[in-house]
């Protein structure tokens, strides 16, 4: 037992309660006893901290998986630290229930599951570190996951952008147009995302609008005032949150993530109508990132979509954290910047052409994932065989190490 509460809440706690109304009992006990809550709530701090003297990305603990350890991801593996305390079903409850509101409370008993911001001072006096956190059930007891969110937002001129391309991103050079972060979980999106609104933030005079499930970092308004709004919380949905955004004169809108074809229609009229749109979507590529968007539509509305596309589309990046020689994580991406010739494809339906196209326009700042990879592995950053296994094209990255 790690929680000192732990045998007077379990004496009280009848053995048939099993699943929510076990936990709907914790919550009370937690509830009306501050100092419980106090303690369960340290325990959590203590495992955060902890989290960011490791460098760790992900922290997960409760649940039969954890077999009741604390797990960390430190540069893309996942292990736990036999070293930490081991926790116990209901104290993993009560620690857990410690941090939520009680809609949000009432979220995880209806929903089973329930995503959240967390913002924690880990030291006495210093702002506030945040978290994304998502507690959910497994095997009818709760567990959770905790993502980091940098404190410290890497400069744009450190990601390795080509200036043709941050320039793009600048509301000082192109007032609208949709930008696309595109990756799997963990490929950083976030991060760079907030990198660009920074850069705006310092650059622009304007009016952001950060539609988040859940907010991650938070921006102080500089030369930008910056509103954030968290689904759940300040807005339903991400379609919600842009078609609202669109009444509240914004200059740049950043959508979350496109998850859905409402979502996907109103962010392409959020940038018909001369705004500047920034969101994710989960794919690997440029031509997959556009194949998935036209797909999420029937067959009868695709022709219209693809010319609005090519109307709007200014950027997709396509990115990926590679491991690197020294143990760590590197981006490694794929640039997609809009042109004529690329509107033209995307209009005709020819999007499998666009690969060549990118393939041979370094001088717009285009490069393909094979290209990027195959560089990082020419400057010794990583090994040839994470060159070939992260590579979306094998046949073009063997041509590449083999021929070059």
């Amino acid at each position: 037992m790690s929680l000192p509460f732990t045998p007077e809440m379990q004496v009280t706690l009848p053995e048939y309660l099993t699943g929510t109304n076990r936990f709907q009992n914790i919550n009370k006990m937690i509830t009306f006893n501050s100092s419980w809550r106090k303690i369960a709530f340290e325990h959590l701090r203590k495992m955060l901290k902890y989290m960011r003297e490791l460098d760790a990305s992900d922290l997960d603990f409760g649940g039969p998986g954890s077999k009741r350890m604390i797990w960390f991801r430190l540069y893309g593996k996942k292990s736990p630290v036999e070293d930490l305390p081991h926790y116990q079903d209901d104290e993993v409850s009560a620690i857990l229930l410690s941090i939520l509101s009680d809609d949000q409370k009432v979220t995880l008993f209806k929903n089973k599951n329930v995503d959240f911001s967390l913002g924690v001072e880990l030291e006495d006096g210093e702002r506030k570190n945040r978290f994304r956190g998502d507690i959910y059930y497994e095997s009818n007891v709760l567990c959770a996951n905790f993502r980091r969110i940098n404190q410290d937002l890497f400069k744009m001129e450190t990601l390795g952008f080509p200036e043709p391309v941050i320039k793009r991103f600048s509301l000082q050079f192109e007032k609208a147009g949709l930008i696309l972060i595109t990756g799997i979980t963990g490929s950083g999106k976030s991060c760079t995302l907030d990198s660009i609104v920074d850069m705006n933030n310092h650059t622009n005079e304007a009016h952001i609008v950060i539609v988040g499930n859940p907010i991650e970092y938070v921006h102080d308004s500089d030369k930008c005032i910056i509103r954030h709004r968290e689904l759940g919380q300040d807005v339903l949905s991400f379609r919600e949150g842009t078609i609202q955004a669109l009444r509240q004169d914004p200059d740049i809108i950043v959508v979350g993530e496109m998850r859905d074809p409402a979502t996907i229609a109103t962010v392409l009229e959020a940038t018909d109508s001369g705004h500047k749109c920034f969101t994710t979507l989960h794919t690997s590529s440029a031509i997959d990132s556009i194949h998935r968007i036209i797909a999420e539509f029937p067959p009868v509305e695709q022709e219209r979509v693809r010319n609005r596309l090519a109307d709007t589309l200014c950027v997709i990046i396509s990115q990926k954290l590679i491991p690197n020689r020294l143990g760590k994580l590197t981006l490694a991406k794929e640039i997609l910047s809009v042109n004529s010739s690329v509107q033209a494809a995307i209009r005709n339906g020819n999007i499998n052409e666009i690969y060549q196209m990118i393939n041979e326009s370094k001088k717009f700042g285009m490069v393909t994932m094979e290209q990027d990879l195959f560089n990082l592995y020419k400057k010794n950053v990583i090994t040839k065989t994470s060159a070939m296994n992260f590579a979306n094209n094998k046949k073009r990255i063997t041509q590449l190490l083999t021929y070059s």
